[in-house]
């Protein structure tokens, strides 16, 4: 800060007798001193924004050569002779000698100059104000590698005074792990000989030899140097051939910059267990942490770069993704979860958080993203909890986990699916979950109640009718079928409609073309059609009214849902859902369901299934206003209480426990399977040596299988 503020002073108070001038990255003057306005004789208004190129002229600005586009592209103009035009300096030219190094930020995007002029009589090379003036390290060496100037950056980095590294070998100085300082102490005698500083014969590794013998410049390479206390440094530096006025070699010039902050940082993220990424304004990956590339799979190369979507394919990438809500409101988000598809293909779940990248002024540079792979979690908390969920349907039942574990490769499919299962089981859940995990997923769903509407009201329901179609239609009317375009068509209780109507239904199915009502024109249906009944349809092909052709369409996939009464041990995950539903749209302080009245539940063979289980919660929920809901909340014949003459039944004496409810679940499951160990171990998911000790702890007196 004190060197800083040393130079700051210097420039501007102009005590140096060298002109200088400080250029935009559009080589425009920015800056320039009292030496400066004293060789040109021109004023603040005529010096500052002025190209420097259209001042002095010299071999560095012959009519096809473009001073900007040069520095750009890394030339250094060392003691270059030049004249001051005439047009600015009242028809007298000067004789000068100017130095110009080109100035790069920490991306090796070009920032600007810094240029050096001096008369000619003065026998200086490079100024030390120069080179002072520069935020990186600079040195210069000669054909001999000894160093001929050493700013003070460089004294910073290195630890080495100017003093003692002016003459020395630079390898001397910089112990380089690129430098072959053995070889060039042997070989000094030849040195100046190779006046190209073949990188091969000369210096080994080293950076600058290599650019001197490609004769252009090297901008950002890594290398670890040593300092003067032994300690090592990252530096990024960047290097340069010195030529003369013949375009002989006469030495080299490299710059370069501690990186220690920028390695630690990459360090301390790649320590990190949770994946990290940043982005830039543009959604293009700027750094990716070890982690990520473990989670995700893809290699930090292949991800920098590359816009994040194309890295995570998330389950929320487009309109509802984190990080960029997180950029876009300026609020960190924590503790998101969501699927990502490594590069592999797999989908795992993970956890993520997210917050905004801001400048110094607070404006949005970019974003932050941490996340965590939390497969082990789910996966831990099913094992411990026994529950499974896809989409809105929960339950800890092994013969759901089997429907759940084939329904995404269901929901991916274009088939047609038929669901089966008693009133109550939660078909239209099923289907929309189908619906809403499809490549559909953004088209709308429409749901149809077949069994609900006579034949001619649903005929028209489905497909629309023209204006004269019939009395009372007097315009056109938009059918299901037209609404669900590009979407999931759900036709409920198909096992109801008339024969005639399954005609319609199967050429739609079939050709995927449907009429309106008194029209003779088809219309063309892009609609996946999800079917359920609760009915036995294959006994009402056998009775001949349902088409057969028209089973086997929608019979493509069958899932049959299982009632309530075969996966009781539901039942208390199903009541604390509902519990949390009903408190939520009501605001009421109920914390659960005791355990009597849980087991008065646990007994009961729900002929309505789910939907009855959820009206008789919301029944509870009208007369218990807070705490637990008891036996009495519940409706008859739950709320009734024993009489002495009747039987002890589990579940309806005054308390239940767990072991009794997991005896009454064992019991139900053996009964489901005919009294088959296998089968009911299957159902448990438990093995037989599990079921024999259940068995033999609660005195159940089982037949052996058959």
């Amino acid at each position: 800060m004190e060197d800083h503020k040393e130079r700051s002073q210097c420039l501007k108070a102009g005590s140096t007798t060298d002109a200088l001038f400080i250029l935009s990255a559009k080589c425009k003057i920015i800056y320039f001193n009292e030496a400066a306005k004293r060789l040109t004789g021109l004023k603040f208004e005529d010096l500052i924004g002025v190209d420097l190129q259209s001042i002095f002229m010299g071999k560095f600005v012959e009519s096809e050569f473009h001073l900007c586009e040069a520095l750009e592209a890394g030339r250094i103009f060392h003691n270059c002779p030049c004249v001051l035009s005439a047009d600015v300096s009242n028809g007298k030219e000067h004789d000068i000698f100017m130095t110009i190094l080109p100035c790069f930020n920490e991306t090796g995007g070009f920032d600007g100059a810094v240029a050096l002029i001096r008369n000619a009589s003065d026998e200086s090379v490079i100024s030390e104000l120069l080179l002072d003036s520069i935020a990186d390290g600079v040195f210069t060496v000669d054909k001999d590698w000894r160093i001929t100037s050493f700013n003070l950056s460089a004294e910073k980095i290195t630890g080495w005074s100017r003093n003692e590294a002016i003459g020395n070998i630079c390898s001397e100085v910089f112990h380089s792990n690129v430098c072959a300082s053995g070889y060039i102490q042997k070989a000094l005698g030849q040195i100046s000989q190779c006046y190209m500083f073949s990188a091969d014969t000369c210096q080994g590794g080293c950076i600058l030899a290599k650019s001197i013998e490609m004769r252009r410049p090297i901008i950002n390479e890594t290398i670890f140097i040593k300092r003067r206390d032994g300690r090592s440094v990252p530096i990024s530096i960047s290097a340069a051939p010195l030529l003369d006025n013949n375009g002989d070699v006469i030495g080299g010039v490299e710059t370069f910059r501690d990186i220690t902050s920028e390695i630690e940082r990459k360090l301390i993220l790649n320590s990190i267990a949770d994946g990290v990424f940043t982005v830039d304004k543009d959604w293009r990956i700027t750094s990716f942490n070890r982690a990520a590339e473990h989670i995700t799979g893809y290699p930090e190369a292949e991800a920098i770069g590359k816009q994040c979507h194309d890295i995570f394919q998330s389950s929320i990438c487009g309109e509802n993704c984190v990080l960029a809500r997180s950029i876009t409101t300026k609020i960190q988000t924590s503790n998101k979860s969501v699927f990502i598809r490594r590069s592999d293909g797999k989908r795992i779940p993970i956890s993520i958080s997210a917050a905004p990248l801001l400048d110094n002024n607070g404006d949005v540079v970019g974003g932050v993203e941490t996340f965590r792979d939390i497969s082990a979690i789910m996966t831990l908390r099913k094992e411990l909890t026994k529950r499974y969920t896809f989409g809105d349907i929960i339950s800890k039942s092994n013969v759901m986990k089997r429907i759940f574990d084939i329904l995404p490769d269901i929901a991916r499919s274009e088939s047609n699916v038929l669901i089966l299962g008693e009133s109550g089981t939660g078909k239209e859940l099923v289907a929309r979950a189908i619906h809403n995990f499809s490549r559909r997923m953004k088209g709308p769903f429409v749901a149809v109640n077949c069994g609900a509407l006579p034949d001619t009201l649903l005929e028209s329901e489905l497909f629309g009718y023209k204006a004269g179609a019939f009395t009372d239609a007097k315009k056109d009317r938009q059918g299901r079928f037209a609404a669900a375009e590009k979407g999931t068509m759900f036709l409920d209780e198909i096992g109801d409609i008339s024969q005639a109507l399954q005609v319609k239904l199967l050429r739609v199915i079939q050709g995927r073309v449907y009429e309106p009502l008194g029209s003779n024109r088809s219309v063309q249906a892009d609609v996946r059609i999800l079917a359920a009944t609760n009915r036995n349809i294959e006994t009402l092909v056998k009775d001949g009214r349902f088409r057969e052709d028209l089973y086997y369409r929608l019979n493509v996939v069958k899932i049959q849902l299982p009632p309530l009464r075969e996966r009781k041990e539901d039942i208390p995950l199903l009541v604390e859902h509902f519990i949390g539903k009903f408190d939520a749209q009501q605001g009421k302080a109920i914390t659960g369901i005791s355990q009597d009245a849980l087991g008065k539940l646990m007994q009961y063979d729900f002929p309505g299934n789910i939907r009855e289980l959820e009206n008789i919660i919301e029944y509870a929920f009208i007369l218990c206003h807070d705490g637990l809901i008891q036996p009495e909340h519940l409706p008859e014949p739950f709320s009734q209480k024993m009489t002495g003459d009747e039987p002890a039944v589990l579940g309806l004496n005054k308390s239940v426990s767990l072991d009794e409810i997991e005896k009454l679940a064992i019991i139900g499951a053996l009964e489901h399977n005919n009294w088959r160990r296998l089968a009911t171990c299957r159902e448990l998911g438990i093995s037989k040596d599990t079921l024999r000790r259940k068995i033999q702890r609660y005195g159940l007196d089982i037949p052996e299988d058959e």
